[in-house]
């Protein structure tokens, strides 16, 4: 593996998803974990993203078919890195009916819960939300509601209850600003089906 370009490759690979292709992200981010020690798995595993680069290198991201409207999307798998337990989250956001910024991150901690995961991701894409909102603002493109989309119930009714639950207590204080943005109306939560959520490919492998 020594005389194997791994890491170069690799970061090819990350330069060309964070300028356009979106739908690696969630694959980069998983082969990205072992620069430091790869095997001859990690590197079959980037090769198969170089096919599918290949076979796909047609379709493009599209921008400007839509209306002026900046929404988010939001998910997270549960304990999907079966080295460390953590979780993977990811986020979309979508401007003018273009993506214009994504997200594909493993956590830092481990979450005990489903609803904790999904509260993290929510608040690691409100943060990229807000950053967006004020730059959109500052070019004078104003809407009414800025909605971020989530398929967990569970983890925006936690947004929403201002109230400390002892399964809660445990989540790090970093994470519940999003409760104080809620309630001064910086922007809206969502439910919304998994079937229609965007970002799940941002916590999986894409289906064959």
């Amino acid at each position: 593996m020594k005389k194997v370009p791994y890491a170069s490759v690799v970061g090819s690979l990350m330069y060309a998803m964070v300028c356009t292709i979106l739908d690696i992200a969630h694959a980069v981010s998983v082969v990205s974990r072992y620069l430091s020690n790869p095997s001859k798995e990690h590197w079959q595993a980037v090769k198969w993203i170089l096919k599918y680069l290949r076979g796909t290198f047609r379709f493009c991201s599209c921008f400007g078919a839509g209306k002026p409207v900046l929404d988010g999307y939001t998910d997270a798998d549960m304990a999907g890195d079966v080295d460390s337990r953590k979780s993977t989250s990811g986020y979309m956001m979508t401007f003018a009916g273009g993506v214009v910024s994504w997200q594909s991150k493993l956590h830092k901690c481990v979450a005990l819960s489903s609803t904790e995961v999904e509260y993290i991701a929510i608040t690691e894409a409100e943060k990229e939300l807000l950053w967006i909102k004020r730059f959109l603002q500052e070019l004078d493109l104003n809407q009414e509601r800025y909605v971020v989309h989530s398929d967990s119930q569970s983890a925006i009714h936690l947004s929403k209850n201002l109230t400390f639950h002892l399964r809660s207590k445990h989540i790090e204080v970093r994470y519940h600003w999003i409760r104080d943005a809620l309630e001064r109306k910086q922007f809206s939560l969502e439910k919304i089906y998994t079937e229609d959520n965007s970002s799940d490919m941002m916590t999986k492998t894409l289906p064959i």
